[in-house]
């Protein structure tokens, strides 16, 4: 019998609900599933909820009564805060994070370098915002309890998932005791100690790094802005690295690397903690700044992956299908793009809009994603945690250099989190114009925000489907007025929005006057009939310097395999 805690975690900031388990004995017989999904962090949470957004009902299982211990991931970015607009918590986000753009990195008492994340008048959130998974979890768990589509399970832990090739049978166990629960898919979202992916023996690729990081959540007043420091080499620490972020709630986080030889246990005694912080504290110049823990732990640096997302009827996501490092900013915001990209494909498959080469399609890109930020975080961890004296002998030289020598400071550059793009897709267009554009954002590649008011962008427009931008002050032809209803009646979700009319355009279901020009300057549509398709995940799929009935049909036909 599963009996997970009823004591509220402890926090000097943040006060923890205990939710009552769900028994199976107040419900009916438990009918066969469309989706479980095992896990309810943000990657099993943002995935419930893209799932309902487009019309496919979940069971959201936790194992807890309540959401995690400490801060854990803190920092979101500008592509997250887009994602998560789309799910409804971003303004919450807003109110209540820490926006922030700079990145100092420290060496010997002097700043060496200074990052600065672009940011301009089309942007709606900033580079990266700072605020606590708690908080993350608390609005997406509100979210989710709103949402009528989600049915979500305090005090549910999956003990075993047999498959068949057509479902799995979850057992999971209570604090009443055991039910099976029958499921089309499972996705296992449950962490980066992953029961299933532990129960199936799959295997990751990748390396996993010797050292070991404290990370300590405390209380203080610190007159320091809210950007990123990194010190290196430090007095106290030597040969080893400190990062700090200031978070909500009279909140900074220090995380400092171990020396070799020391465990986990011995580094989050009290005693230890303090005489660490107190020492960064007096590097800093607020040697005598009062201060109360909050929360500690210890994590080690991976680059890890699995090399296939789909196994069968169990689809991973988030940590549970890949582990990455801090250093970046990956960890989070790698997961929510994956929860975006499995919500839309995983839901038209449900619906039978398209095969399962759609969902191969899914794990080909994520695992994809998830290798070009194990080769670039790599890079990060091996300069921030040399794991080998050679590396250890080139990091120091870049260090000593960049006291005197602006040309190497960039190599501390700590290559933050960036959306993938979905360059090679089979989803993609063959026979667009993708080849002849001059501007505007390519095959695979994230959509560009534009701001068209005070509080007015275009992302606030798109979204929930497919997205036909179209440049136009006339009119949408009537061919390809019926190409998209002969879409719809097949069940497709797309919208067409005309760009660059002051008026409603004849057959368009909205119009953006864009009355300076910037969607289509910046979209690179500036003629008429000019026209981009987006992806569910707002990714572009085709784009056109002229767009005609048979070519849309095409890249129609190319996104939903079949």
């Amino acid at each position: 019998m599963h009996t997970p805690s009823t004591q509220p975690r402890p926090s000097l900031y943040y006060r923890y609900e205990v939710f009552s388990p769900w028994l199976p004995s107040a419900h009916a017989v438990q009918t066969r599933q469309p989706v479980v999904i095992v896990g309810a962090g943000p990657a099993g949470m943002v995935t419930a909820l893209e799932l309902a957004r487009h019309g496919v009902a979940s069971v959201v299982l936790s194992a807890e009564l309540q959401l995690s211990q400490g801060s854990r991931a803190i920092c979101f970015t500008r592509r997250s805060m887009e994602i998560l607009q789309q799910v409804g918590v971003a303004d919450r986000i807003s109110q209540t994070g820490l926006p922030w753009r700079f990145g100092n990195s420290f060496y010997r008492g002097q700043r060496v370098f200074r990052m600065e994340a672009p940011h301009d008048e089309h942007d709606r959130f900033f580079p990266i915002i700072n605020i606590q998974q708690q908080y993350l979890e608390q609005y997406l768990y509100e979210a989710c309890k709103a949402q009528p589509l989600i049915d979500f399970r305090w005090g549910n832990k999956v003990q075993r998932v047999d498959q068949t090739p057509d479902h799995a049978v979850l057992e999971v166990d209570t604090p009443e005791g055991p039910y099976t629960l029958a499921s089309d898919w499972v996705v296992a979202a449950d962490g980066g100690r992953s029961g299933l992916r532990s129960a199936m023996n799959l295997a990751m690729e990748g390396t996993s790094y010797e050292g070991l990081f404290v990370i300590a959540d405390i209380q203080v007043d610190l007159p320091l802005p809210t950007e990123r420091l990194a010190f290196f080499d430090p007095p106290w620490n030597p040969g080893n690295t400190i990062l700090m972020h200031r978070e909500p709630g009279g909140i900074w986080r220090i995380d400092y690397q171990l020396p070799p030889g020391e465990t986990p246990e011995q580094a989050l005694q009290i005693d230890s903690l303090k005489a660490r912080i107190d020492a960064q504290l007096a590097m800093i110049g607020h040697p005598n700044a009062p201060w109360k823990l909050d929360w500690s732990s210890v994590y080690s640096a991976r680059t890890l992956t699995l090399p296939d997302f789909v196994h069968g009827r169990v689809i991973f996501t988030g940590d549970a299908a890949h582990l990455l490092p801090i250093f970046g900013v990956r960890g989070a915001n790698t997961a929510f793009q994956d929860a975006q990209s499995l919500g839309w494909h995983l839901a038209y498959v449900v619906k039978g809009l398209a095969g399962p080469a759609l969902l191969a399609n899914h794990s080909a890109e994520r695992v994809g994603a998830a290798r070009e930020i194990v080769a670039e975080s790599g890079k990060s961890t091996r300069f921030m945690a040399p794991p080998s004296a050679g590396f250890r002998v080139l990091r120091d030289a870049v260090l000593s250099l960049s006291l005197q020598h602006q040309f190497v400071r960039p190599l501390y550059h700590w290559r933050t989190s960036r959306p993938h793009e979905y360059s090679n897709s089979r989803l993609n267009c063959a026979d667009d114009d993708n080849a002849l554009f001059t501007a505007g954002p390519a095959h695979g590649a994230p959509p560009r925000n534009v701001r068209l008011g005070e509080d007015d962008f275009l992302l606030d427009h798109l979204g929930g489907g497919f997205d036909l931008l179209y440049a136009s002050r006339s009119g949408v032809p009537a061919s390809i007025q019926e190409v998209l209803q002969a879409a719809r009646r097949k069940g497709l979700k797309i919208r067409l929005t005309a760009v660059g009319a002051r008026q409603p355009v004849p057959g368009a279901d909205q119009t953006l006057a864009d009355a300076d020009g910037d969607v289509r300057e910046r979209y690179g549509i500036a003629a008429e009939g000019g026209a981009y398709l987006l992806r569910p995940d707002q990714h572009i799929c085709a784009r056109w310097l002229q767009l005609d009935a048979p070519r849309l049909q095409a890249a129609l036909a190319a996104a939903l395999p079949r």
